[in-house]
């Protein structure tokens, strides 16, 4: 597994939290809206795992629609629970993000 595989694991949860705080989706449609972010290498299969514990957890929660095109599809919304725990991502990716670009902006100085 590539470093960068490793670190996008451990962030994928607060990027999928992201996208459904700011909209309903599907799980397809996750993972276009993941890839116009620039996370190409997030594969469906990786997506559908963290979808089945966020709805455990009771951060999100799914439900089938009537779609546009084809079949019913799950779509996916937050819950008071979700918010809370984006929120929490938000301020716990801000404190490793900020000292790690400080690490790498003195290394390029």
């Amino acid at each position: 597994m590539s470093l960068r595989s490793q670190l996008l694991k451990g962030i994928l949860e607060g990027c999928i939290l992201a996208i459904i705080h700011s909209e309903t989706v599907y799980g397809y449609e996750l993972s276009i809206r993941l890839q116009q972010y620039g996370l190409n290498d997030v594969s469906e299969g990786s997506i559908y795992p963290i979808l089945l514990r966020l709805q455990k957890e009771g951060l999100i929660q799914g439900e089938m629609k009537v779609s546009p095109n084809g079949p019913k599809r799950k779509y996916y919304t937050m819950t008071d629970a979700g918010y809370d725990a984006y929120e929490i991502f938000q301020k716990e990716w801000s404190s490793i993000k900020k000292p790690v670009d400080k690490l790498i902006d003195r290394g390029n100085v």
